[in-house]
C-alpha cells in the first residue's frame, strides 16, 4: 500500500548510494540509522536540504537521517520502496559482510562498534521498558497518596507489567543482542533465562560458602559450585541486569555460535547448535562472564561514587558534567555507552544518580523553542519548532538540537550551560531515579521513591526535578526572546508560462545544441522530445510539492536525454535513473527518468557520461528503453527540476509539445 513518505523514502534512497550501497538499516526515535558501504556516496548537503529531514548525522559508525516524530513512517517507507526487508532485520549482506562492516569487511573503529552494538540492542525495547517505568512510577505515586494500596488486586495486576518487564529483562535483551549479533535469537533468549531462573535466584538467599572482595563494591560471594569451580553471584544478582548479558551474547555471537555451526553438519545444526551453545554459555556467563561485568559496573560505581563524594562540591561537579554535555552525547550516539551504568545502579543499588542530571536537558530546548515559536515570523522555522517543541516536552530532544538550536550555535550553546547549571543543582541535591522511567514528563514518575522510611516524603526527587525544569524552562524562554535573532523566509514568485525559444540544431538531426544565446539568456533548453506539464500534474508529491525544487514534468516521446545546458555532471546515480548536472547561474539541474525506476538498479539504462564530466549542450548524456520500463509497470514520467530554484525567485517554465532544444525553464 502507498504511503504518503514515498516520494521521501526515494529521496533518501537516492542521496544514501542506492540500495546497493546499504549493509544495515533500522531506527529509533527520531532517526533512519543506515550501514553504508562507502559513505562518500552519499550526497549529505541533498538531504539536509530536502524537506521532511531535519539534518544528517555521520557518528557511531552509522549514517543517520534525523526525521523527527515521524521516523517509523519514513522507515516503513524506505523499507516497502527500496525492498529492504532483510536489511532490516539486521542480516549480513549479499557479500556476508555483517551489519555494521564496510565493504570488503571493513569495520569502524572500536568505539564506533561499542556504540552501535549497545544502540541496536537498548532501542528495540525502550518503548516498552519505558512504559513499564511509567507504571511502575505512577503506582510509587498512587501508594503514596494513598489512592492505592499494594495488597489490591489492581496494583498487583499493573506492578506485574511494571515490575516484571524490567526483572526478566535479560531475557528481552537476549532477544535483541542475537538479532542485533546474526545469531539465532532464542539462544540469546535461551541464556538470558538462565540468568534469572527462579531456582538460580533463590541460591542467592542460600548461606554463602565463600566471599571475594568483601565490604567493597565488587563483593561478589558463592553458594554453589559447577564442576567444582565456584559461581559467583553480585549481591543483586542477574535479575533486572545488562551488561552480562550483552557481553554473553558478544562473546556467543564471535566465537561460540560460529564455531558450532561450522563444525556440525547441516542435518543435525537445528538442534545440536542450541545444544551446545547453550551449554557452553551458561556455565561460561556464570563461571567468567557475569564475574567480570560485575567488576565492571562496580568500577563505574565506585568511580562515579568517588566524584559525588568529594566534599561539597561532588555532586555538582557530576551533575553539572552530565547535564551540559549529556547533548552532545546524544548528538555522537555516545550516551549509549551510559545506559547501561544507569540499569545497573537501578539493579544493584536501588536507584541511579549518575544519569538523573540528564532530565533538564529537553525542558531547556523546550523553553528556547517556545520563545522561538513566538518570536519568528518565519513560518518554515515555525513548522520546525513547533513538533520539535512537542516533542521535547516528551523527552525527545533531537528535533530540537539538530532543527533549530544547533544550526544557530548560540540556542545550543544556551540550552547545554543552563542544563549544566540544572545538573549541578540535581546533583548537589542528590536526586535519585528509582526506575527506568520515560522521557520529558513521563520521566518524573520514576524518581518516586518506591518505599519511602518512616517520615522520609517519596516524592523529595521528583518534587526536586520538577522545580529545576520550570526554572529551566523560564530561564531559556527569557533569554532566548530577548536573543534571538530571526531569518525570514525567503520569498518565491510563482513560475508562469513563458513564450517559446526557437529550436536550435547541429548537423545531426536527432540531437540537439542549445547554444551561446541560450545561455545567455539564462534558459534550460528540453533534454528530451516530449510534452512538458506543471511540475503539479507530478503524481509524485515529492516532486509536485516543489520539495525537490521549480521545474516542470514531462511525457517523453523517445528514450534519449540529452544535456540542457553546458555544465558539469554533478551526480549520475549508481542506478543511471536520474542525473544531476550544474547548469548557467550555478543552477543545481535534477533529471529523474521515470517514476520508482531506482528499482530497476540500472537495468534499461545506458549512460554514455559519468559523474565528474563538463558536457555541452545537445550532448547525449543517457539512454533509456521506455517499452522495458514500461512493461515493469513503471511510468516514464520524467521530471527536470532546478533543485536550488529559491535562489531564482524569477523562475518560469514553458509547458505543451517541446522538441530538442526547445526553452524549458527560464531562470528569470
Amino acid at each position: 500500500m502507498a504511503s504518503k513518505y514515498d516520494g521521501l523514502a526515494r529521496i533518501i534512497l537516492q542521496n544514501v548510494g542506492g540500495k546497493s550501497n546499504i549493509t544495515g538499516i533500522r531506527h529509533c526515535v527520531t532517526r533512519l540509522r543506515f550501514n553504508l558501504k562507502d559513505e562518500s556516496k552519499a550526497n549529505t548537503d541533498v538531504l539536509k536540504e530536502t524537506d521532511g529531514i531535519v539534518t544528517v548525522i555521520q557518528a557511531g559508525g552509522q549514517y543517520q537521517v534525523v526525521i523527527g516524530n515521524q521516523v517509523s513512517d519514513v522507515y516503513d517507507a524506505v523499507i516497502s520502496v527500496g525492498h529492504l526487508e532483510q536489511l532490516a532485520e539486521g542480516l549480513a549482506d549479499e557479500s556476508g559482510n555483517a551489519l555494521g562492516e564496510g565493504a570488503g569487511g571493513a569495520k569502524p573503529n572500536l568505539l564506533n562498534r561499542f556504540i552501535d552494538v549497545i544502540s541496536g540492542c537498548m532501542q528495540p525495547i525502550l518503548g516498552c521498558l519505558g512504559a513499564s517505568g511509567i507504571v511502575k512510577g505512577l503506582l510509587a505515586f498512587s501508594v503514596s497518596m494513598g489512592w492505592m494500596d499494594p495488597s489490591w488486586g489492581t496494583y498487583q495486576v499493573l506492578y506485574a507489567f511494571g515490575d516484571g518487564f524490567f526483572y526478566f529483562l535479560p531475557i528481552f535483551l537476549g532477544y535483541t543482542c542475537a538479532k542485533k549479533l546474526n545469531f539465532d535469537e532464542f539462544i540469546g533468549m535461551a541464556i538470558g533465562v538462565g540468568l534469572v531462573y527462579p531456582n538460580m535466584v533463590a541460591m542467592q538467599g542460600s548461606s554463602p560458602l565463600g566471599t571475594i572482595f568483601a565490604g567493597t563494591a565488587f563483593e561478589m560471594s558463592y553458594t554453589i559450585t559447577f564442576l567444582k569451580l565456584p559461581v559467583f553471584f553480585p549481591a543483586s544478582g542477574y535479575p533486572s541486569s545488562v551488561v552480562p548479558v550483552l557481553l554473553a551474547s558478544l562473546v556467543t555471537a564471535k566465537w561460540v555460535y560460529p564455531f558450532f555451526r561450522k563444525i556440525f553438519p547441516d542435518t543435525v545444526k537445528l538442534f545440536l547448535v542450541p545444544l551446545c551453545t547453550v551449554c557452553v554459555m551458561l556455565p561460561l556467563t556464570y563461571l567468567v562472564v557475569g564475574p567480570v561485568s560485575s567488576l565492571l559496573c562496580g568500577a563505574l560505581q565506585w568511580f562515579f561514587g568517588l566524584i559525588f563524594n568529594l566534599p561539597v562540591v561532588g555532586g555538582a561537579v557530576a551533575g553539572a558534567l552530565v547535564g551540559a554535555f549529556w547533548q552532545v552525547l546524544v548528538m555522537f550516539g555516545l550516551h549509549w555507552g551510559l545506559i547501561p551504568l544507569m540499569y545497573s545502579n537501578i539493579g544493584t543499588l536501588g536507584y541511579d544518580i549518575v544519569l538523573s542530571p540528564n532530565n533538564v536537558c529537553s525542558w531547556t530546548e523546550f523553553g528556547i523553542l517556545a520563545a522561538v515559536v513566538l518570536k519568528t515570523k518565519s513560518t518554515k522555522t515555525r513548522g520546525i519548532a513547533i513538533p520539535a517543541m512537542i516533542s521535547a516536552f516528551f523527552g525527545i530532544s533531537e528535533p530540537a538540537i539538530y532543527g533549530i538550536t544547533l544550526p544557530k550555535k548560540k540556542p545550543f550553546l544556551l540550552s547545554c550551560v543552563v542544563s549544566g547549571i540544572g545538573g549541578a543543582v540535581i546533583g548537589l541535591l542528590c536526586v535519585r531515579s528509582y526506575l527506568s522511567g520515560g522521557l520529558g514528563l513521563f520521566a518524573w514518575p520514576a524518581f518516586i521513591k518506591p518505599n519511602p522510611a518512616p517520615g522520609e516524603n517519596p516524592l523529595y526527587s521528583m518534587l526536586v526535578c520538577i522545580v529545576v525544569a520550570v526554572i529551566a524552562v523560564i530561564v531559556t524562554f527569557v533569554i532566548t526572546w530577548f536573543t534571538y535573532k530571526d531569518e525570514p523566509d525567503r520569498k518565491r514568485t510563482d513560475a508562469t508560462p513563458a513564450q517559446k525559444a526557437p529550436v536550435l540544431q547541429d548537423e545531426r538531426s536527432d540531437a540537439p545544441t542549445a547554444g551561446a544565446d541560450c545561455l545567455t539568456k539564462n534558459v534550460i533548453v528540453a533534454p528530451i522530445r516530449c510534452e512538458a506539464k506543471p511540475l503539479s500534474e507530478c503524481k509524485d508529491e515529492v516532486f509536485n510539492s516543489g520539495v525537490m525544487g521549480q521545474g516542470v514534468v514531462i511525457e517523453p516521446e523517445e528514450g534519449r536525454v540529452y544535456a540542457p545546458c553546458d555544465g558539469e555532471i554533478t551526480n549520475l546515480f549508481e542506478t543511471l535513473h536520474a542525473i544531476g548536472m550544474s547548469g548557467p547561474e550555478d543552477t543545481d539541474l535534477l533529471i529523474h527518468v521515470g517514476m520508482d525506476t531506482v528499482g530497476l538498479n540500472g537495468q534499461g539504462f545506458t549512460a554514455h557520461v559519468k559523474t565528474g564530466d563538463r558536457v555541452k549542450a545537445g550532448q547525449l548524456l543517457l539512454e533509456f528503453d521506455m517499452d522495458f520500463i514500461r512493461s515493469k509497470g513503471l511510468p516514464v514520467t520524467t521530471p527536470v527540476v532546478v533543485t536550488n530554484s529559491d535562489d531564482y525567485p524569477g523562475l518560469t517554465v514553458h509547458t505543451g509539445n517541446v522538441n530538442h532544444g526547445d526553452a524549458l525553464i527560464y531562470l528569470r
